[in-house]
């Protein structure tokens, strides 16, 4: 029994030792066969897409929306008013539209109209005066409908009736003779009479002048006939009286009427030159007196209309209140073009160019709209941009969302390839040490390096044109690889 026991007991031992060295030999590894193990697992390759499409390099920017070609208004004081200027009577909203002919605002209970011209109104305009201002009015009125006549420059009975119609058909009396015209014409009447009058009297003494010259040169001629008769009867009779004392008297005679023509003569002359001045005087009187009933005609005072480049125009700001004075600037207004000023960097400037398409939006607001670059300044600096930046405008294609004073982000292309391109992402390209790109292609599992030559780099792609082998949209391309986990 004992004996069972002990190799009961020793084979349990033997089991326990075989247990034991299965084990530690299950766990024990080879140094090789321990660095395998821990060593990091094999990365794999990042594939994606050959793409085929249009590449485009852009310059982002920001800028600010406003409308185009601020004018300042200024009314300037008119002689022809007694006190120069008026006080603001009615005043336009900001945003208001005007066209030409419209009244923009009133002084005194007068209007004041906008019509289109270079030249700014810088006169009142009255019959008989002739220039581009003129001209600009009598242009404005055609346009208006309103016949000025020959349009021609110079303010005539035309003009002033077209502007009288004008005026009354804006429901206002048009501006007509001042009192101190009025006056100036009844003094030049009264002149101009009294000047007709003398001038009346003058011919009347000049005309009996020459009836006396007529009269004393017929004396003289009697004279001369008698003193003749009686020195030949003297000497047929032969009387007393010498004929010397004959001769003597007739010569004396003779010498007497002449003398009376020569008196006549020199009275005529006298009349006949005061006769002359009293005509040129009321020739020059009545010249007078129809320049000035002309200048006395219907006008345009300076504080009544101002002349624009460019209409419609609308408000842009108020810079006066009722019942403030008529004098100065009294609004701002641009035209209806939208623009957006920005800036450039001073290696961006060189890309951009009058006429290129921008692409605005704002995405926090939904807002997208098109554009197209007006001008790019030649300095840096100017525009109210710092001296590292080059100002441009931009002009915004038709839109009816209300931009203006909006924050707008501006992308403009200044590069593209025109049509669809073959691209990968640029992640994809890579170096050799000579200096050659290529990008390594997925061929069934095998990668294998597609020389490449690189064109436009765009939107964080780039064309790529194969030099040694093919490519096409769909294979695929190492852009990176990936550990597996």
């Amino acid at each position: 029994m004992k004996r069972i026991w002990q190799i009961a007991i020793a084979l349990t031992l033997v089991s326990l030792v075989a247990v034991g060295s299965w084990f530690a030999g299950a766990n024990i590894k080879s140094p090789a066969e321990e660095a395998a193990r821990t060593a990091p697992p094999k990365a794999s390759p990042i594939l994606v897409p050959v793409e085929e499409r249009v590449l485009a390099s852009d310059i982002v920017t920001r800028g600010t929306a406003r409308f185009g070609l601020p004018q300042s208004i200024l009314i300037t004081p008119s002689a022809l008013k007694p006190l120069n200027y008026g006080v603001i009577t009615t005043l336009p909203l900001r945003n208001t539209q005007f066209a030409e002919g419209d009244i923009m605002l009133t002084a005194s209970g007068r209007p004041i109209f906008i019509l289109e011209g270079e030249v700014p109104a810088y006169r009142d305009l009255a019959p008989g005066l002739s220039g581009n201002d003129v001209l600009q009015l009598e242009n404005g009125l055609d346009r208006l409908g309103f016949d000025p006549g020959s349009v021609d420059g110079t303010y005539d009975e035309r003009t002033s009736a077209a502007v009288t119609t004008w005026y009354i058909s804006a429901g206002f009396q048009p501006f007509g003779a001042t009192f101190d015209q009025l006056a100036n014409i009844r003094a030049l009447k009264q002149e101009l009479a009294a000047t007709v009058n003398k001038k009346l009297a003058a011919d009347d003494t000049a005309a009996t002048a020459r009836l006396v010259v007529q009269a004393a040169q017929d004396e003289l001629q009697a004279t001369i006939s008698a003193a003749q008769v009686t020195v030949a009867a003297q000497i047929w009779l032969g009387g007393g009286i010498s004929l010397q004392a004959v001769k003597d008297a007739a010569q004396a005679a003779r010498t007497a009427a002449e003398a009376a023509v020569q008196t006549a003569i020199d009275a005529q002359n006298a009349a006949e030159r005061e006769a002359k001045a009293a005509t040129d005087s009321v020739a020059l009187l009545t010249v007078d007196l129809e320049t000035a009933q002309l200048k006395a005609g219907v006008k345009v005072p300076i504080d009544e209309i101002v002349f624009i480049s460019t209409l419609p125009v609308r408000v842009e700001q108020i810079n006066c209140a009722v019942g403030d004075k008529a004098s100065g600037p009294v609004m701002t207004v641009t035209n209806n073009q939208l623009a957006v000023d920005s800036s450039l960097a001073l290696d961006e400037a060189p890309l951009v160019k009058p006429g290129m398409t921008v692409a605005i939006d704002e995405p926090d607001l939904g807002i997208t709209a098109t554009g197209v670059v007006e001008r790019v300044a030649d300095t840096p600096g100017t525009f109210g941009v710092d001296g590292f930046h080059i100002y441009f405008e931009i002009f915004v294609d038709q839109t009816s969302i209300p931009l203006e004073g909006i924050s707008l982000r501006l992308t403009i292309p200044v590069e593209s390839t025109g049509g669809k391109v073959i691209a990968v992402p640029v992640s994809a390209l890579s170096m050799t040490a000579d200096g050659t790109s290529r990008v390594q292609v997925d061929n069934n599992g095998s990668l294998d390096f597609v020389v490449v030559q690189p064109g436009l780099s765009a939107d964080g792609f780039v064309e790529v044109t194969p030099v040694d082998g093919t490519l096409r949209p769909g294979q695929l391309v190492v852009v990176g690889y990936e550990k597996k986990q």
